[in-house]
């Protein structure tokens, strides 16, 4: 009842006389308690049978929190579906390369979600191009292409069937929606998108608080030149998908708990799975609330969570980067670290038109580069070409379907990549509990570690930080 933006897309309330569920911040008047039924995530409600809200759209939330306490295999798959694993595949698939039986995974997520892996993947698909509708002027054959449906007639009659209305129609309520009530644009301050050929614009909404100035300062000393540009108030990087090259640029938006995320790409079709890539970097599924209460039961990292609220850790655009840059890091600055990045992407990766800047070196572009005089030792560039070759020829992927233990074994199999490595690429990949100890400041904590758990990605971006 408080509309609290920090429970948003934490639960959803559905409203047993009007057969529809809102987000907790919806700004209608509160119905009585005795109409109201909580879901734990807008698949639950849907499959409920009750139809999004049209004014506070749940489509527009930051999302559920993908952590979910014990389920280790409901995060990795959420990520995956993220990475539109199910849009032409099963659920079959989806738990193979998990490790799971279908059954077992379908049981899961009906206990943290409320509703199953195809329900949840459907609503994801169903919010996105809810938003393409509303606030942008795609052709509705694009947006149901963008949104990851492969039948334009099951997209009309999903939409018939989900919210009563073709989706021409839901599009001309939103245009008069916009231009007659002054609410509706409070209610859709982090949901806009905006598009203009192949510049898109969305606004990808978080729980506050949100540190920006950490995160963008931790990037920013990370920043490969040529590939990202990193501002105090911007960052900007090149992007390559399915063989399709575009960029992004970030930053704060005006109004409260969203960024600003403008895309240039070439295939709306890859617009879902690039939102929720740039959603990785910067952290925007965290729950600041829950990470906050864990760790501050740590009395040494209590004034830091006083110091720093809402502290995120930096993900990534893509694995193999980070990988790639985590070698480079080795027992090296950052800044020196940083230079060679920036030699690797000048020499081997492809530079985008108009002087747009480079593309970060493929995997298969590296297993077969000459790395002399990057500045590189003889190790380093073993290591380099080991991975290249490994990630180019399929034994070694960057996609979640491996847990934290797995992915160490896997990576570390590769001569020159140690735990310490091997933690911080999961940890820049978006796993909450994973821990580089070896690090040189962080060793000293290492035993007191497992304290923090499952949270101790975050606990060392507190540490680092306040080391300097």
């Amino acid at each position: 009842m408080a509309r609290d933006p920090r429970f948003d897309g934490r639960f959803f309330i559905a409203v047993k006389t009007t057969g529809i569920y809102c987000r907790p911040i919806c700004p209608v008047r509160s119905p009585k308690e005795s109409n109201v039924t909580y879901f734990p995530s807008a698949a639950a409600a849907a499959e409920a049978g009750y139809r999004p809200c049209l004014r506070c759209r749940p489509e527009a939330s930051p999302g559920t929190p993908a952590w979910f306490g014990a389920s280790a295999s409901v995060s990795r798959a959420l990520k995956l579906i993220g990475e539109s694993a199910l849009d032409t595949k099963g659920v079959d698939d989806l738990a193979a390369r998990l490790g799971l039986g279908a059954r077992h995974l379908r049981r899961l997520f009906l206990r943290y979600l409320g509703a199953p892996p195809v329900a949840v993947a459907q609503t994801r698909r169903i919010h996105f191009a809810k938003k393409l509708i509303d606030e942008t002027n795609l052709s509705m054959a694009r947006v149901a292409m963008a949104s990851g449906f492969n039948s334009i007639r099951r997209f009309n009659a999903t939409f018939q069937e989900l919210y009563g209305r073709a989706p021409s129609r839901l599009r001309k309520l939103s245009a008069h929606a916009r231009n007659g009530h002054a609410d509706y644009a409070d209610a859709h301050a982090d949901a806009h998108v905006d598009v203009h050929m192949d510049h898109y614009t969305f606004r990808l909404g978080y729980r506050p608080p949100y540190d920006w100035s950490s995160l963008i300062q931790f990037l920013g000393a990370r920043a490969t030149p040529g590939v990202e540009t990193v501002t105090p108030d911007e960052y900007r990087r090149t992007i390559s998908l399915d063989g399709k090259a575009g960029r992004i640029a970030v930053r704060p938006a005006a109004s409260k708990h969203h960024l600003e995320l403008q895309i240039q790409f070439p295939e709306p079709a890859l617009l879902f799975r690039i939102v929720e890539r740039t959603r990785r970097i910067f952290d925007l599924g965290a729950d600041p609330a829950e990470i906050s209460d864990h760790l501050r039961r740590d009395v040494r990292l209590k004034p830091l969570l006083i110091a720093y609220p809402g502290l995120r850790v930096p993900g990534c655009w893509d694995g193999f980067e980070i990988a790639v840059r985590a070698i480079l890091g080795q027992q090296v600055s950052v800044k020196a670290a940083t230079t060679m990045a920036g030699r690797l992407a000048a020499r081997f990766g492809k530079e985008l038109s108009n002087g747009a800047g480079r593309l970060f070196p493929s995997a298969a572009a590296l297993a077969r580069a000459d790395l002399q005089g990057i500045g590189l030792t003889r190790r380093r560039i073993d290591t380099i070409r080991a991975l290249a070759e490994a990630v180019a020829g399929g034994g070694v992927a960057f996609d979640s379907t491996l847990d934290l233990e797995q992915f160490e074994e896997k990576i570390t199999a590769i001569p020159g990549i140690g735990p310490w490595t091997a933690q911080y690429i999961a940890m820049r990949l978006g796993e909450p509990d994973a821990f580089p100890g070896g690090d040189l400041y962080l060793r000293d904590f290492a035993g007191e570690a497992a304290l923090w758990r499952p949270w101790r990605a975050y606990a060392a971006m507190y540490l680092w930080k306040a080391s300097g």
